[in-house]
Order: structure tokens, then sequence, then C-alpha cells
């Protein structure tokens, strides 16, 4: 069954960076595209970003162009979220997802991981 797994959350101060990782593993088929999702408390979670595995198409959600980057290692299985001039808003749990669509909708997602906390605080 495929796996994965979220590192990288903690806290940080307005305007700096963290970069979170998402190891995915235990596939045959690797799946279409890995998403970014975030659930701050008492909101529903929202898509962040998305990326293609097959040939890194990406999507960003409103809120965080120009700000996050989302890449990719496939020798590593790995996907990244590069998140710059963060601001308490951006405080949430942070997972990763997996889908066979080309989708940022939660529901449509397969698999997911179990997140990662990022506290953005003075």
């Amino acid at each position: 069954q495929l796996q994965l797994v979220e590192s990288g959350g903690g806290l940080v101060q307005p305007g700096g960076s963290l970069r979170l990782t998402c190891t995915v593993s235990g596939f045959s088929v690797k799946p279409y595209s890995i998403g970014w999702f975030r659930q701050a408390p008492g909101k529903e979670r929202e898509g962040v970003s998305l990326i293609s595995s097959s040939d890194g198409t990406t999507y960003y959600e409103d809120s965080v162009k120009g700000r996050f980057i989302v890449s990719r290692d496939n020798a590593k299985n790995t996907v990244y979220l590069q998140m710059n001039s963060l601001k308490p808003d951006d405080t949430a749990v942070y997972y990763c997802a997996s889908s066979w669509l080309w989708t940022i909708l939660p529901e449509q997602m397969d698999y997911w991981g179990k997140g990662t906390l990022v506290t953005v605080s003075s």
C-alpha cells in the first residue's frame, strides 16, 4: 500500500522559511500527482499546491503564489514544498497526499500522510 510521510515542520518567525518533505513509498505504479494540503484549527482542509509526477507541472493556490515552491526528486520518490515569506495565516498542519488524477480537491486524493505542524509566530 502506498505510504506518504511528511517532515520538516516546526516553529518559524513571520517572514521566515521552511522546507517540507514528502517521502512516498509502497507503490508499484507512481501516482499521477502529489498535493500539499493544510488544515488550520477550526478550518477545513485546503489544497495548497500540486505537482505532476510525470512532467513536473505545478499548481499553486492563490494565497501562496510567489511564496511557495513545489518540486520533486523522482529518484528519491520525494516531493518538497519550499515555503518562503511565511505569515501567521500559514500556521496549520500540512499534509501531502497522492492521486491518480490531476486534482487539488481533498476528497479526490487517494492516500494521505499523517501531517506535520507548521507554526508561524514571533
